[in-house]
């Protein structure tokens, strides 16, 4: 059945889910080396979705599900729950739709995947802004409202930021109620630390961490050509990715990484 009995899902279905697993159980990509995190993205999609959808049965194409779940069986893994205490969990979300309501959704699917209760970390990539204005305290303190609320229900232990200059910074801390304990800086924009940054940050116990993570990890033009050339003829310019959150489980005492992947969430336009 495969591709045809995936795009006549596809066409049906309200929301699409799409996990990759654990890419350090994936072969084919442990062996390829991406040169940047979005060409890692849309390798990551691509075979997430090829592999789906070569599974798909003649009685699982006729059904009709609103949220369509697409993963690789084999490479989906939770923690165990013994070795809990000897992990650190982190992950960022990128908001592609700007709606501060995703978050929820992101952190409760990332926690499900895994098997655990609560994130160790979630720093939050600067979600879009429209041409000709700039990113800004008011603009971001919905999806900061958003992140607190999760911290204070236990979802969350630690939340920070990403690309927030020395100002910005300052002024969501100065009102945040959660403080920021870390901000990420792109080397690609800065080779060395802004020292009004790092003063600012030693003052605030905010930790900078570095980052090479482009403005937009998966845009929607970038997500609606993968789904094309996942599933032919599938209609993709009908499909919007709402967010995508990249998480990392870490050994605390040798610090290695012993799993990381990807969680996207995208919407189908009925119009």
């Amino acid at each position: 059945m495969g591709t045809e009995g995936a795009r006549s899902l596809l066409e049906r279905a309200g929301r699409l889910t799409l996990q990759t697993g654990n890419l350090l159980n994936w072969g084919c990509l442990r062996k390829k080396c991406p040169a940047t995190p979005g060409e890692e993205v849309r390798d990551c999609i691509q075979k997430t979705l090829t592999e789906w959808s070569s599974k798909i049965s003649q009685g699982q194409s006729q059904e009709t599900l609103e949220v369509l779940e697409c993963s690789v069986a084999q490479a989906i893994e939770k923690i165990n729950p013994e070795e809990r205490d000897e992990l650190k969990v982190s992950a960022k979300l990128f908001i592609v739709g700007s709606n501060s309501s995703s978050i929820r959704d992101a952190v409760d699917l990332a926690c499900s995947a895994l098997g655990v209760a609560q994130l160790d970390s979630v720093i939050i990539a600067p979600p879009p802004v429209e041409d000709g204005t700039h990113l800004s305290l008011e603009y971001l303190q919905p999806y900061w409202k958003e992140l607190e609320n999760l911290v204070q229900h236990k979802k969350i232990v630690a939340i920070g930021t990403s690309d927030l200059d020395k100002t910005l910074l300052e002024q969501l801390y100065l009102w945040a109620q959660v403080k920021p304990s870390s901000n990420q800086v792109n080397l690609a924009s800065c080779c060395v630390m802004p020292p009004d940054l790092t003063a600012f940050a030693k003052e605030c116990d905010i930790q900078l961490l570095t980052h090479n993570d482009p403005k937009e990890l998966l845009c929607e033009a970038s997500f609606q050509e993968v789904l094309q050339e996942s599933i032919q003829n599938v209609k993709a310019n009908k499909w919007i990715p709402l967010w995508l959150l990249r998480y990392s489980v870490i050994v605390k005492s040798r610090g290695i990484i012993k799993s990381k992947g990807y969680i996207i969430q995208a919407k189908r336009n009925a119009s």
